[in-house]
């Protein structure tokens, strides 16, 4: 892959979901990163988004 590609892929979280889902689902299946770091990684992006969604809706809850 090239390096630009392998950088794009290092930012999107599906490369982790995926990662996590194939270690869990399939036995015997080894990750590339390891599930916590995986799961940790989803946490952190999921914080982000829900501050960006909340600074671009501010009178909805």
């Amino acid at each position: 892959m090239p390096g630009w590609l392998q950088v794009l892929s290092a930012v999107n979280p599906l490369t982790y979901q995926i990662d996590a889902l194939r270690a869990l689902m399939i036995d015997g299946t080894a990750t590339v990163f390891g599930v916590p770091f995986d799961a940790g990684v989803e946490v952190v992006i999921l914080a982000i988004l829900v501050a960006v969604g909340s600074r671009l809706y501010p009178g909805v809850v």
